[in-house]
């Protein structure tokens, strides 16, 4: 109904309320009440501005660590009249989440329609060569402007996060950019192995059509079993280690921040999996050694 109202209003001086109201099929009273109200709804919608924001604010203080009860309190301690139903409602709105450790919060909602898919991986983390086997996941970073979603593509002969996605989504197109940016670096053989989860965006028809576009076949491991992508988890792990789990302001904060780390990851961190070389180094080394050969 809002949304008539809003198009009745934004036109009505071209084409008339009575002949609007008529085709859209809602009362013309009902349309000038909605109009009166706009006043209190551009009042309520500033005095949640301002609340997101103070919320915004304590969340950060405390290392996003607060959720809606404690928000409440301690904007309550500041003086604040507020209810705790409104706090939780902007605390959605806006992706503002308190950090637990009751339980580990999972990305992967499995579409049970999708196609089935083999596990083509077996837990078997090696790759004879760069390019063949490759492992993605999707992780997420605290932001005071809400959720930052991180989509990698690794190479499990090198390690090396040979594609990366970061967007304020998780929706499939995110995972299909990680895959191309691989792909558009010549960094995925023909034939290769792409491995992840039972997640919707990796079952997802955009993401078998990006797939089969580059050539490589899906493999996906067990709903919740974190052993079946073991090096993604792991990853993702070292990752919030080394980068510091923290709240950044804002998102390109994050962004600036994953972006540098994976620069580092490749081209300079020892990784004992590939006897203390860099990612980088054991790409390299092994083109090298084919040069050699040939």
């Amino acid at each position: 109904m809002t949304r008539s109202y809003r198009f009745i209003s934004e036109h009505r001086d071209v084409l008339g309320v009575a002949r609007l109201c008529r085709v859209l099929g809602v009362r013309r009273p009902g349309f000038y009440e909605w109009l009166a109200a706009a006043p209190t709804r551009a009042g309520r919608a500033a005095e949640d501005h301002e609340l997101a924001r103070e919320i915004t604010e304590v969340h950060g203080e405390h290392r996003g660590a607060y959720g809606r009860p404690r928000v409440t309190v301690e904007l309550r301690r500041r003086g604040r009249r507020v209810n705790h139903k409104r706090v939780r409602r902007i605390m959605c709105e806006h992706g503002i989440v308190g950090l637990t450790r009751r339980r580990r919060r999972s990305l992967t909602r499995q579409d049970h329609a999708a196609a089935p898919v083999a596990d083509l991986i077996g837990r078997d983390f090696t790759a004879r060569a760069p390019g063949e086997r490759l492992v993605g996941d999707i992780t997420y970073l605290p932001t005071q402007q809400g959720w930052l979603y991180l989509a990698t593509v690794i190479d499990l002969h090198t390690r090396e996060v040979v594609g990366h996605a970061m967007a304020d989504h998780m929706r499939a197109d995110l995972v299909r950019d990680a895959l191309d940016l691989a792909a558009g670096r010549g960094l995925i053989s023909n034939d290769a192995i792409f491995h992840a989860d039972r997640g919707a965006h990796y079952t997802s028809r955009m993401f078998r059509s990006a797939l089969a576009g580059h050539g490589v076949r899906p493999s996906v491991g067990r709903t919740g079993s974190c052993f079946d992508n073991a090096v993604a988890e792991s990853f993702f792990a070292t990752l919030k280690t080394e980068i510091g789990t923290t709240v950044w302001a804002t998102r390109d904060e994050a962004r600036r921040d994953v972006f540098a780390y994976l620069g580092y990851y490749n081209h300079h961190r020892l990784h004992s999996t590939l006897d203390y070389r860099t990612p980088y180094e054991v790409r390299v080394g092994y083109r090298q050694g084919l040069v050699l050969v040939a």
